[in-house]
């Protein structure tokens, strides 16, 4: 049995939080984010009981549901009865309210022993996302959503313009906050214990960003130096744009695009904070915006939109939406980026495909196809990062050369 004691506020913070999820159709982050902001008074503890209460609730929300036999029906009896599996399955002691009247911990325990031979109730997944890894990955998908179904660790990435990491682990020291750094991951982080870094001097002055240790992978992968003219042509709200930025020195240009301009409001924001100032960001309004490019860029980064798969255990709440239709869909998108993007890069240019995908449909099989269409095009290599091998997320990227 656990020994915390359960919290009246607390335990209704999270049935209001999952009923804003499971019935409004609200993403996990923003709703976390929302509830965590609601109450000044509550300490560390608490705000961790709340997040991890609600995303291991999101993670686990087939084994959950079949167990408490509420049938996908979230009506707030049946919420009490969903988080009650969640309580007794983490070991509390259930407190002697209304809602924990004869609660059947027994069966509770004994239908998710039931239940252990059954993959995708056990790894609560939907059976589409099941079959169609099972079918791509084989038995290494087996592997793969018991990684993806742990909780995310907090990574950090030093921003090497201000501070150096070990200097940036001093600072933390001083605020308390205990790091450690990752081999193989120059300016990575380690957070050892969960704490709100956003609001620690450090972060105010543009010391760090969050990013998962894969992710950083990325842009290290290009192979950019300082002068040359780079672009990121989907740059979002630009994690790998301001990480490019730092790896330049903040020499030569970096054209950050996205076809969301408010995703680039806030990078010119982050960028601003991180003291980076070779980020130009430009809007993807037609296919001029990318001809206008044409034959310019030393480098190119493609981290192309993708079903997610890969960052399953850092927004768990995606497996409920993303939806079959949805992943073919992607696979054209896929398609179309690479061979309209690409026309943006130089002879003997060098270009990144990247997703935070693990199938190979959206990796390997989308670069041999761009290669086939695109004998201009030579592969160097690839990078296939595992979550059950690395224990972050999971991600794919290629690097090809433009010779001709």
């Amino acid at each position: 049995m656990r020994e915390e004691r359960l919290h009246r506020n607390l335990v209704f913070a999270v049935i209001n939080s999952l009923d804003l999820i499971f019935n409004e159709n609200e993403y996990a982050d923003k709703v976390v984010h929302k509830i965590l902001k609601s109450d000044k008074r509550w300490g560390a503890r608490d705000r961790r009981f709340v997040a991890e209460s609600i995303y291991d609730s999101v993670r686990w929300k087939r084994l959950y549901n079949e167990i408490a036999g509420t049938k996908n029906h979230f009506s707030r009896p049946n919420l009490w009865k969903f988080f009650t599996v969640h309580l007794v399955l983490k070991g509390y002691e259930l407190p002697d309210w209304n809602q924990f009247t004869d609660v059947p911990v027994r069966r509770i325990k004994g239908k998710f022993d039931m239940i252990q031979d059954q993959r995708a109730l056990r790894e609560s997944i939907p059976d589409w996302i099941d079959s169609i890894c099972e079918k791509e990955l084989g038995t290494q998908w087996d592997k793969e959503i018991v990684a993806l179904n742990q909780q995310a660790p907090v990574v950090i990435r030093t921003n090497t313009l201000k501070i150096s990491r070990k200097e940036l682990q001093k600072q933390f020291e001083k605020e308390g906050i205990e790091t450690l750094p990752i081999e193989g991951y120059p300016e990575a982080l380690l957070l050892t214990n969960r704490a709100n870094i956003f609001k620690t001097q450090t972060f105010k002055k543009g010391f760090f960003e969050m990013q998962d240790a894969s992710s950083q992978l990325v842009a290290r992968y290009l192979n950019v130096s300082p002068g040359m003219r780079v672009v990121d042509a989907c740059a979002g709200a630009g994690g790998k744009s301001l990480h490019l930025a730092s790896l330049m020195e903040n020499k030569g240009q970096l054209i950050a695009l996205d076809i969301y301009k408010h995703k680039l409001e806030d990078l010119k924001k982050r960028a601003k904070r991180n003291g980076v100032h070779n980020i130009d960001t430009r809007t993807i309004v037609s296919t001029k915006t990318i001809k206008k490019l044409k034959n310019s860029a030393d480098r190119l980064l493609i981290d192309a939109p993708c079903s997610g798969l890969g960052v399953l255990k850092r927004n768990p709440d995606s497996k409920w939406k993303l939806q079959p239709d949805f992943l073919e869909k992607i696979k054209k998108t896929q398609a179309e980026i690479l061979d309209n993007y690409s026309q943006m890069l130089k002879v003997n240019g060098q270009m990144v495909y990247a997703t935070c995908s693990i199938l190979p449909s959206e990796n390997e099989e989308q670069v041999k196809k761009f290669l086939a269409n695109h004998p201009e095009f030579t592969f160097i290599s690839e990078n296939k990062v595992s979550p059950s091998e690395s224990g972050y997320d999971g991600f794919y990227m290629a690097l090809l050369e433009k010779k001709y």
